[in-house]
């Protein structure tokens, strides 16, 4: 996976500096939950998937409350990425769009959120399905970018989702 970058590299932190997603604080409580309890209600995990895909929501209340406890707190210990990512995946609602949002406020804020709009700005061919294998190559794209930029990984999510906003006309 090689990211050939449609936004201009002086450019990161103006398109950063431009987001409007209001809706970014308001999971911080989800993440401080996250991390004292070590797992997501369901409650919770439907917040989440509001977040990115309200279409997909209402999908994530099918889920026993017992499971999504039981598969957030296993993703939220696994060492392996691929059951990380992979585990959350089992839920109703949940692909991996969804999955990296929960990985990103509830594990490690270097995880990027995974995102058509994300994967326009870096050149990336968006794939026809999402598997692991894809979504930990992009993990480590985003984690490079962002290091070689001096941008966190959320600044770079941030900047790479505002100019697809802007420029990406078939969105």
């Amino acid at each position: 996976m090689h990211p050939a970058l449609r936004i201009p590299l002086k450019k990161l932190r103006f398109y950063r500096d431009r987001y409007d997603y209001e809706a970014d604080p308001k999971l911080e409580h989800i993440k401080l939950a996250a991390r004292k309890q070590r797992y997501l209600t369901q409650s919770q995990l439907h917040e989440v998937a509001l977040w990115k895909s309200k279409r997909r929501a209402a999908l994530v209340k099918e889920n026993d409350e017992s499971f999504v406890r039981e598969i957030t707190g296993f993703a939220f210990t696994a060492v392996h990425e691929t059951s990380r990512i992979g585990s959350l995946v089992l839920l109703d609602g949940v692909h991996y769009p969804t999955a990296s949002v929960v990985l990103h406020f509830c594990v490690d804020e270097t995880y990027p959120i995974l995102d058509f709009r994300a994967i326009w700005s870096l050149g990336l061919e968006r794939p026809s399905v999402y598997t692991p294998k894809y979504s930990e190559e992009y993990t480590q794209v985003c984690r490079a970018v962002a290091a070689r930029h001096g941008l966190s990984v959320r600044e770079l999510d941030m900047a790479l989702w505002q100019y697809s906003r802007e420029h990406q006309s078939d969105a």
